[in-house]
């Protein structure tokens, strides 16, 4: 018959192999976790997805499910999350575009600020105001004045209406008192396509996929729209010391759950996320091959609550000061 020293040295030596979750007695996650992506496999957000997923099930014991539900500038996949149990096992993995939709929709059926619990940041993508090899520009001084000297007749194209690209153009537009159309398409493929051929002027996308075409002379990268200049790229400029002052737009990703979430259960997750991008070498390095830079620090629930609601508010002024609104 066992001894109770050696009970107890089985029962601690069993309890050690448990998830970090289960071992500090929340119970969760005792099955797989959906991570519901709002828009079509292979972009950004199905990216960083799947790089957390696959470090999330490793931690914590328990498969990580990506489900892409793609629509609506990726409110399908954040209504769906909304209207799912608040248990934990259903999360959406949204961006600035989850921000930017709140004062954009007009028919929205869930309030995003009101609805959807941050749980943690999970990257920051730079964008990069980019133009056609064919525009006479070589600086954002050079495209201002383009601009302004052909009202509507310069073009921004964006992957859609309601992406950061489109929205970092109407926040060009406002500070510089310039007039540029805006031409949305369906995804970044077929807009960096035109852009390449010359049949739209500009963009103000996610910087990774188009540094290709810029080293390659294809494209010619103006400036970046972070506050800072980008290691990766540090040749070139901001916006903002570009001569717009105050410009900063970045892409953000970053998972949530929906409102009523047991607070320790976001927390478990948080600290999973928080543990892989921190402590995890290969997610470390897969985030850099994919121009991924780090969320900033705390990178607590907290944290991502008050920078999401700056956002909703930020972005929303902007649809108001520019009169924008989808149906």
């Amino acid at each position: 018959m066992m001894t109770l020293s050696k009970a107890a040295l089985a029962l601690a030596a069993a309890w050690a192999l448990l998830p970090a979750a289960q071992a500090q007695g929340t119970g969760y996650p005792g099955k797989p976790v959906k991570l519901v992506v709002g828009y079509a496999p292979g972009g950004a957000t199905d990216i960083g997805a799947r790089l957390i997923a696959d470090a999330l099930g490793k931690d914590l014991g328990q498969s990580f499910i990506v489900e892409n539900r793609p629509g609506a500038n990726s409110n399908i996949g954040a209504e769906y999350v909304v209207r799912a149990p608040a248990d934990g096992y259903t999360l959406f993995v949204g961006s600035i575009s989850t921000a930017i939709n709140q004062g954009l929709y007009t028919k929205l059926a869930f309030d995003a600020g009101k609805d959807l619990v941050p749980v943690a940041q999970l990257n920051v993508v730079p964008n990069i105001l980019a133009v056609s090899a064919k525009l006479p520009v070589n600086s954002v001084a050079e495209y201002i004045a383009y601009g302004k000297q052909h009202p509507d007749k310069l073009t921004c194209a964006s992957p859609g209406s309601g992406s950061s690209a489109h929205l970092g153009c109407e926040l060009f537009k406002l500070k510089t008192g310039t007039s540029i159309l805006h031409v949305p398409y369906r995804g970044s493929g077929p807009a960096v396509s035109d852009l390449l051929g010359g049949q739209v002027d500009s963009m103000m996308d996610n910087l990774p996929p188009l540094l290709a075409q810029i080293r390659a002379g294809k494209l010619k990268g103006l400036a970046v729209t972070t506050a800072e200049r980008v290691d990766f790229a540090s040749d070139i400029p901001t916006v903002a010391e570009s001569g717009v002052p105050g410009f900063e737009v970045a892409a953000w990703f970053g998972v949530f759950a929906p409102a009523g979430t047991p607070a320790q259960v976001v927390e478990t997750v948080n600290k999973a996320i928080n543990r892989a991008l921190n402590a995890n070498p290969d997610v470390r390095a897969k985030y850099q091959s994919n121009g991924f830079m780090l969320p900033p620090a705390p990178n607590s629930p907290a944290s991502f609550q008050r920078f999401f609601n700056s956002e909703i508010k930020r972005w929303g002024e902007v649809a108001q000061a520019t009169h924008l609104k989808i149906d």
